[in-house]
């Protein structure tokens, strides 16, 4: 493990195994851990993980700014130029899947691959407007809990209580003490840059092999699927009895759908159409 300075900051990464590059990022609170404990572990045997903390998150640095999905973009491809990287494929969870397309419409050229994980709408986080004023309730009531006496106790009994999956009460305790020691700045306004992140009217733009990993029981499902839905190169895997946390709630078989996508790319109604136009054509020739 170590840190590099990136864009001015020091960033943590890691990485484990050889190959083909693949870097995976975290959400909004999260950290490096789940993707190198579980994900990373089970691919090193092919490919090479590199695990990065975003700044203000993780055991990065906590400069006063830059908390933007554009200069968190823009630290991916710093990282990636100082681990000597020209193309990699990219994994990004919830705000780490908005990084994902910015990437891929501002840096289309560094990619070989790309996979959203719950990620963040491309039209932004912000509520409809009949449900801010109870958003910002809910809002203010999370930010309270940060720092009241009883506040880490509340939250993990939360936590516990919408635990689909065999997820032991340590890694719970491990994500929320992450979740709890970022940065003010990366936790004002991280939130910030999701609510006002709107690239829908460019994802027809977005040609990189995609794939979009969702969880059947996460609130951001049926945007996920709208999303995919309006990418032109792109598949899509649900995971049922799964929440927002896919990578942690179902490690292996994640695992498993993201090795299947990288070593077979998108494979979706178009592509099998294609596939079978080739071979008639082949056929006709021979």
């Amino acid at each position: 493990m170590a840190q590099t300075l990136v864009n001015g900051v020091e960033l943590f990464h890691d990485e484990v195994g050889s190959g083909e590059p693949v870097l995976l990022h975290h959400g909004y609170t999260g950290s490096h851990d789940v993707w190198l404990r579980e994900i990373a572990s089970r691919l090193a045997d092919r490919y090479r993980c590199i695990v990065m903390d975003a700044r203000g998150a993780g055991d990065s640095a906590h400069p006063d700014g830059g908390y933007t999905i554009e200069q968190y973009a823009l630290d991916v491809i710093g990282m990636a130029d100082a681990l000597g990287l020209d193309r990699f494929t990219y994994v990004g969870h919830s705000m780490g899947g908005g990084i994902g397309m910015q990437l891929g419409l501002e840096h289309a050229n560094r990619l070989n691959k790309l996979v959203l994980v719950a990620p963040i709408p491309s039209g932004g986080t912000a509520p409809a407007p009949e449900l801010a004023e109870q958003a910002q309730a809910l809002r203010q009531q999370q930010r309270a809990l940060r720092t009241a006496p009883d506040g880490r106790a509340t939250m993990l009994r939360e936590r516990k209580l919408v635990r689909l999956r065999d997820t032991s009460d340590e890694q719970l305790e491990v994500a929320l003490d992450r979740a709890l020691s970022v940065s003010e700045g990366h936790y004002e306004q991280s939130n910030e840059t999701m609510a006002t992140f709107n690239v829908t009217d460019r994802l027809d733009k977005l040609t990189t092999p995609t794939l979009i990993v969702a969880g059947a029981a996460d609130r951001l499902a049926a945007a996920n699927v709208q999303d995919w839905l309006r990418l032109p190169n792109a598949t899509l895997h649900v995971f049922s009895r799964v929440g927002h946390s896919v990578q942690a709630d179902v490690p292996e078989e994640f695992s498993a759908v993201l090795a299947d996508f990288l070593e077979h790319g998108v494979v979706n109604v178009q592509t099998v159409q294609a596939r079978v136009a080739e071979g008639m054509a082949a056929e006709t020739d021979s």
